[in-house]
């Protein structure tokens, strides 16, 4: 059985509120889970003590069966010290995608119309 520390959305439309929960990963995201381990409230501001409440006791004692936290969950638990996460970095993200670089280069071909011509 492989364990996930993961999030599951409670609250309504638009206004979102998650469990923090240990759960099967087989198991639907809403779904059946094992134990309630915290909660996250992103709606809240960031210093807000009441955005995330974990039980850390809990998450030690199942991180030791085994059970391995999501993305995010990894992220609140570098938060409190519990886990060291390393930063991600993709530099192809950041690059302009096929139609902004024809854009650039179709813009940079033409001169600037405005353009006051040199003073001789």
């Amino acid at each position: 059985m492989s364990l996930k520390i993961r999030l599951a959305r409670a609250g309504t439309k638009k206004r979102p509120f998650y469990h923090i929960v240990i759960a099967d990963s087989r198991m639907p995201r809403d779904g059946r889970y094992i134990e309630r381990l915290g909660f996250f409230n992103p709606l809240l501001a960031k210093d807000h003590k009441d955005r995330l409440k974990l039980d850390l006791d809990k998450v030690k004692a199942w991180m030791a069966k085994g059970a391995l936290p999501t993305d995010r969950v990894s992220r609140f638990l570098d938060e409190a010290g519990l886990l060291k996460r390393e930063t991600r970095n993709n530099p192809e993200k950041a690059k302009p995608k096929k139609k902004a670089q024809e854009r650039a280069a179709a813009a940079a071909a033409t001169p600037a119309e405005g353009a006051a011509p040199a003073a001789s």
